[in-house]
């Protein structure tokens, strides 16, 4: 039975070491890390109106908390990221009828304010919003068609009361507390060694090149593609996404 379960929700995670499809580097600082599967986690919810029971809480080595694995009256499983308080045996729905409780999804226009939720589609309707280790969304205020939810970075942001979200805060709250105690933590992990600028050659970073140890040479710091760094506001002017934004993050 466990094979079987295995086969339906996991995968060979395939390594690729930061290149793209012409064999080039497209993310530095990819490579190695230990050999693992790929959990596909059901973000959108997509089972409306059937009520699952969680099965088991699982650790995902690609992820940075838990997550559940969810079987269904039709016999089918999937996996969902796991919210504080839930435990086995508990029973969740993905419903515009569902009750406000931890595991539960319902549009935002049925979630009342001030409990914390997770998993919210964005503003476009294709990607979510807070899906990391102890993330939570607030809902602040209803109006108009929309929901002003407060974000981890303390910024203020409209989201349509149709979106969908689901309710309470994502566990492992300790995990920013969290220290590598030595490099191969990081290598276990894929996460290859960083160089600093001003020991490269100028030809592989801007800060390269010069006699012993020299400062970077510039008024200010640049990335590795000569973009201006630290401090540089690098977000594009009238972005569609500008009219949803209420108050900025700190």
């Amino acid at each position: 039975m466990r094979e079987k379960i295995s086969r339906q929700l996991k995968a060979i995670l395939r390594k690729t070491g930061g290149r793209d499809s012409r064999g080039q580097v497209s993310t530095r600082h990819h490579g190695g890390g230990s050999k693992r599967f790929w959990r596909e986690i059901d973000f959108y919810r997509s089972k409306k109106d059937i009520v699952g029971t969680v099965e088991s809480i699982e650790y995902d080595p690609n992820r940075n908390l838990d997550i559940a694995r969810i079987v269904y009256p039709d016999g089918e499983r999937r996996y969902i990221l796991a919210p504080e308080g839930l435990k086995i045996d508990d029973e969740i729905l993905a419903s515009e009828k569902a009750e406000a409780k931890v595991g539960n999804c319902l549009p935002l226009k049925n979630i009342p304010l001030g409990i914390p939720i997770h998993n919210l589609t964005s503003s476009s309707g294709q990607g979510r919003v807070a899906r990391g280790a102890g993330t939570l969304l607030t809902i602040l205020a209803k109006e108009e068609g929309a929901a002003q939810v407060k974000l981890p970075s303390g910024e203020i942001k409209l989201f349509p009361l149709s979106a969908w979200a689901t309710v309470g805060q994502l566990g492992n709250t300790g995990k920013k507390l969290e220290k590598l105690r030595k490099a191969g933590d990081s290598r276990h992990r894929g996460i290859r060694p960083t160089v600093r600028g001003v020991a490269q050659d100028p030809h592989s970073h801007p800060h390269g090149g010069g006699e012993g140890r020299s400062g970077i040479g510039m008024p200010g710091p640049k990335t590795p593609w000569g973009k201006p760094a630290l401090g540089k506001k690098t977000r594009k002017k009238g972005k569609y996404s500008d009219k949803f934004i209420i108050k900025r993050r700190k």
